[in-house]
């Protein structure tokens, strides 16, 4: 092949449209979000039988999202805030030892192992002794989650965790209440309920893990006060 002939096969190699493979796109994430409170029975009954353990098999493909405040009421004092929670004070500095560690500790994997350890032990306890405990077991510092649930850092992550909270629509009427990619419906809350780890895998769009297979259920609720009055 000449010079010419090189030239005339090097313009049609460029002609050529360019053939790209582009890298397979992952699907998104199953958002779950959890609004509840520390000393709820039933939202303790859904971290235990149901989230974490749907969290321990298919983390992967989840994208969670914990909101301990619940049924909490949020009052203004001065330049800083109160709050009243159903299940008394110990429920008020429960829900702030759970905001100030996923606040300081940031990822999931290591937060949320300490609030599962925290709700299976809460009521043997007071939750900063549980707290403490939980924190040895699993390699963390408890002092800086202390030093925050106790001063005014985790009293305005609380507030975020109220806003969070009120700002739910439809609003919430009881805990636990979940949500499924920002959206809650009855439908939802009772498939979570039920088998999350079926409602997480059913809604990934991606390849399923292989541990999508198991069954656990969970259905107890703590209901707000005026909710428990429209029912009587």
């Amino acid at each position: 092949m000449d010079s010419k002939q090189l030239r005339v096969f090097a313009a049609l190699l460029v002609a050529l449209p360019v053939l790209t493979v582009s890298a397979p796109v992952a699907a998104p994430k199953v958002q779950i979000a959890l609004y509840y409170e520390s000393y709820c029975g039933g939202c303790r009954d859904f971290i235990m039988n149901q989230f974490y353990p749907t969290f321990e098999k298919v983390g992967e493909i989840m994208d969670v999202t914990l909101v301990p405040y619940g049924n909490a009421e949020e009052y203004r004092s001065g330049s800083e805030r109160t709050y009243t929670c159903q299940h008394g004070p110990k429920e008020c500095v429960g829900n702030l030892i759970e905001t100030c560690a996923m606040s300081l500790l940031k990822n999931v994997s290591v937060y949320f192992p300490f609030i599962h350890c925290l709700e299976v032990n809460i009521e043997s306890g007071d939750p900063v002794s549980i707290g403490r405990e939980c924190a040895q077991r699993q390699g963390i510092d408890f002092s800086p989650i202390d030093k925050c649930q106790n001063g005014p850092e985790g009293n305005s992550l609380e507030h975020q965790m109220a806003l969070k909270t009120n700002a739910l629509e439809p609003p919430h009427y009881y805990v636990p209440w979940v949500t499924l990619n920002g959206k809650h419906t009855d439908d939802i809350q009772n498939k979570a309920m039920f088998n999350l780890l079926r409602l997480v895998c059913g809604t990934y769009q991606g390849k399923k893990p292989s541990a999508c297979s198991e069954e656990v259920h969970s259905r107890s609720r703590c209901y707000k006060k005026a909710s428990l009055n429209n029912l009587n």
